[in-house]
C-alpha cells in the first residue's frame, strides 16, 4: 500500500482547499479540478497542466485514474477520504481533487489565427460571455460551445471566473478542450472579432428571430455570439456594439428561456449551418 496522506489539517492539504478561494487561485495561478471526469480529461487532453493528482484507493480502484496519472507523467498521491472532503469543494466529493495551472489565452489568440486565415479552410465560432455570473450557467455555455465545435470562449472581465469550481464542474472537463480567454471588456472582443472578419450576434429578446436570421444567411460566416446577464441580459449600450441582436422564438407558453439553454440553441444552429456545405460550398453529405 502506498503512503497515504491522512492529516486533512496538514499545510499541504490547506493549501489545495484554499483554491477554492479566487484569491488564492489569483496569487498561485492553480485551480481545482474536483471528480474523476473533470481529472480524467485533464489528464487527457492538457496533462501539462497537471500538477499534482489526489485520490483515495477506492477511488483510484473504481475509476482507474491512477493508471491516467502514471500514463501522463503526473504526481500521484494516495489520501484518505477525509482529505479529499477538506481539499473539495464539493459536499459529496468522489474521491479525486487535480490541481492544475491556468491556462487563458488573449483575446487577440482568439481571433488573430483567423484574422491571418489561419481557420483550415471553415467557418469558425466564438462564444462571448458578458456579466455572465452564475457558475453553472457559464460552465454549461462552455461545455455547450465545445459540443457545437466553437473555437474559443471569451469570459469578460465581468464574468464569472472560469476557474471557479462550480465552472470546472459544470463543464465537465470541456475546460480543457476549448481555449478560453478572460478579463477583456466586450468592446475591445467585438472590436477585435469584428476585424478578424467576424459577425457579431447578440442573443437577446430584442431581436429578430433566430430562424429570420438563418434564413438571411447571417450565420454562414463566423460567427462570434454575445450571451449577457441571466438576469439582466446585455445593456442597450452592449447592444449598440453588435451587429445583430437574435432572439430564440418560444413556440410554447414558457415565460422565458434559461440563458445557457437558449445559448446552446444559438451555438448549435451556428454549427448546422456551417456543417452543412463542405469547404468547398457543396453540400455535406456525410451529415
Amino acid at each position: 500500500m502506498p503512503e497515504l496522506l491522512e492529516n486533512p489539517r496538514a499545510g499541504r492539504v490547506r493549501a489545495v482547499a484554499a483554491l477554492s478561494r479566487k484569491d488564492a487561485r489569483q496569487e498561485s495561478g492553480l485551480f481545482l479540478a474536483e471528480g474523476p471526469q473533470a481529472a480524467r480529461e485533464a489528464l487527457r487532453f492538457r496533462p501539462d497542466l497537471v500538477r499534482e493528482l489526489f485520490v483515495t484507493p477506492s477511488a483510484a480502484e473504481r475509476y482507474g485514474i491512477a493508471d491516467d496519472a502514471r500514463a501522463a507523467d503526473v504526481p500521484l498521491l494516495f489520501a484518505s477520504e477525509d482529505v479529499i472532503a477538506a481539499m473539495a469543494d464539493t459536499v459529496t466529493p468522489q474521491g479525486v481533487v487535480a490541481v492544475c495551472q491556468q491556462f487563458p489565452v488573449s483575446v487577440r489568440t482568439v481571433f488573430g489565427d483567423a484574422a491571418t486565415g489561419d481557420n483550415k479552410g471553415r467557418p469558425q465560432m466564438v462564444a462571448v460571455l458578458e456579466q455572465v455570473r452564475d457558475p453553472g450557467n457559464a460552465g454549461t455555455i462552455l461545455r455547450a460551445a465545445d459540443a457545437a465545435g466553437a473555437a474559443a470562449v471569451v469570459m469578460t472581465g465581468r464574468s464569472v471566473d472560469p476557474y471557479n469550481p462550480k465552472v470546472v464542474r459544470s463543464t465537465t472537463g470541456s475546460l480543457f478542450h476549448v481555449p478560453v480567454a478572460v478579463g477583456a471588456e466586450l468592446k475591445d472582443v467585438v472590436d477585435r472579432a469584428r476585424s478578424a472578419g467576424f459577425a457579431v450576434l447578440a442573443a437577446d429578446v430584442s431581436g429578430d428571430d433566430l430562424p429570420t436570421v438563418r434564413g438571411d444567411g447571417a450565420l454562414d460566416g463566423p460567427v462570434a455570439w454575445v450571451f449577457g446577464n441571466e438576469a439582466r441580459g446585455l445593456t442597450s449600450d452592449d447592444l449598440e456594439l453588435v451587429d445583430r441582436a437574435v432572439r430564440v422564438p418560444i413556440y410554447g407558453h414558457a415565460e422565458s428561456m434559461n440563458l445557457a439553454t437558449a445559448a446552446s440553441v444559438c451555438l448549435y444552429e451556428t454549427a448546422f449551418v456551417h456543417r452543412s456545405t463542405t469547404a468547398d460550398g457543396g453540400p455535406d453529405l456525410a451529415r
